[in-house]
């Protein structure tokens, strides 16, 4: 009788066969925020391809490979063991180069990406996150596996000269705003570029520092940065408290537009919302309406508009991390 061998999974040599077969970047830098976030920028062995500020690119890596811990125990299926576990994410830009000046993602020679570990499923019995525990085990000098195509529609179009640009996320989806700022920092773009982002705690901004440099340096640039967790915003005794701040209550109070310093009106002002689904508010066709109105909800009502007509000011455009 002939017995049925288990597949197990690759041993340290075929697992650097593996590598060698479906690996082709490699991390050229790693700058470590705090535990839990970290900037990674990433070399192909080829040519970077031309793309546009806000695209997108997945990364990916073998199942075989370790995972950080703590992280939620992951149970790999058989079938799984030799392949690769991929996502996709939003460019960044380190707006200011190895120099101190300014670049955008088409004056390097890497890509950079702007991502947070995820240890567990966002939901009680969830799928055990695959691929951020590997990523961060990887050091400068590791490789992984860069998609060759880069793609998205979350791009700069239809935009003038002299256009406010308001550039609204939650967390790491600040990514491709970096990118998008850069270049139109660096094409001469003359109106308002307003980047407001809001996280748990100020520790979770990784690009504060460049962007107040930024800010001494263009006029027309400014970015704001809200929280939601630090002592001001949940001790009601605390000397400076304000509160949790939301950005959809900063915008309906008019609050948002002082701190900008300028009108945020649909006849001149292009909106573009990265991140939290609550904080943009998007619902599938047919779906009820949020229990709480995001901002497509806030900005509809303000008189913006969310179309597939090529945009203009009034616009509102936003990616999806869902």
């Amino acid at each position: 009788m002939s017995s049925t061998v288990e597949p197990s999974p690759p041993d340290a040599q075929e697992q650097q066969e593996l590598r060698s077969r479906h690996y082709n970047a490699q991390i050229i830098r790693r700058v470590d925020c705090h535990d839990n976030l970290a900037i990674f920028r990433v070399r192909p062995d080829g040519d970077i391809p031309r793309f546009q500020a806000g695209q997108y690119v997945a990364l990916g890596l073998g199942y075989w490979e370790p995972r950080v811990q703590p992280s939620q125990a992951e149970s790999v299926p058989e079938k799984k063991l030799r392949k690769l576990v991929r996502r996709a994410y939003s460019i960044s830009c380190p707006m200011l180069d190895d120099r101190n000046q300014l670049a955008a993602c088409d004056d390097i020679d890497y890509l950079e990406f702007y991502i947070t570990l995820v240890r567990e499923a966002g939901e009680p019995g969830g799928r055990a996150p695959a691929l951020t525990p590997r990523l961060f085990g990887l050091q400068e000098g590791d490789r992984l596996c860069m998609e060759s195509k880069i793609v998205g529609r979350y791009v700069l179009e239809g935009i003038e000269p002299d256009d406010t640009l308001l550039l609204i996320a939650t967390g790491t989806g600040e990514a491709p705003h970096n990118a998008m700022a850069a270049r139109l920092l660096r094409d001469g773009h003359r109106g308002p570029i307003l980047m407001a982002t809001t996280g748990r705690y100020i520790g979770d901004f990784a690009y504060r520092q460049t962007h107040q440099e930024l800010m001494r340096r263009y006029p027309n640039f400014r970015s704001l940065n809200f929280t939601t967790r630090e002592p001001e915003n949940v001790d009601r005794t605390h000397p400076q408290y304000v509160g949790k701040h939301y950005i959809q209550d900063l915008f309906q109070s008019g609050q948002l537009a002082e701190l900008c310093g300028t009108e945020l009106s649909p006849d001149s002002t292009h909106v573009f919302l990265c991140g939290n689904p609550a904080m943009i508010g998007y619902t599938p066709p047919g779906a009820p309406p949020p229990e709480q109105p995001g901002m497509l909800q806030v900005l509809k009502q303000a008189g913006f508009v969310h179309n597939d007509d090529p945009p203009t000011v009034g616009h509102i455009r936003f990616e999806k991390y869902w």
